[in-house]
């Protein structure tokens, strides 16, 4: 993330899980432990290629997403949470909560 982060830490928060699918696909790596790219495009009905690599580069540019790169021929990768990630938890448990109750 390259532009200038708010000072309010909701907003800090904001940038990273109100872009849309972002939310989904740290669920996804909650839920499942680390991921490929093609688990979170059959997981996630609707989001397309593009969208789902920008997400991923976002949430690894931010600290929250690991990419590990398992094979080289041709390069294929996985990603999973760094501690950082782990630790929103909470918040996507309040999220998946409340939606069940009020959504």
């Amino acid at each position: 993330m390259t532009e200038r982060l708010p000072l309010c830490p909701i907003s800090r928060t904001a940038m990273i899980l109100g872009s849309r699918w972002t939310a989904q696909i740290i669920r996804e790596l909650l839920d499942h432990g680390p991921r490929r790219f093609q688990d979170f495009s059959d997981a996630l009905e609707g989001i397309a290629p593009t969208m789902l690599s920008n997400r991923l580069k976002m949430l690894e540019e931010s600290g929250v997403v690991e990419r590990q790169i398992y094979e080289t021929h041709p390069p294929r990768a996985e990603y999973k949470l760094t501690d950082k990630g782990r630790k929103m938890s909470g918040i996507i448990g309040a999220m998946r909560d409340w939606g069940a109750k009020y959504g």
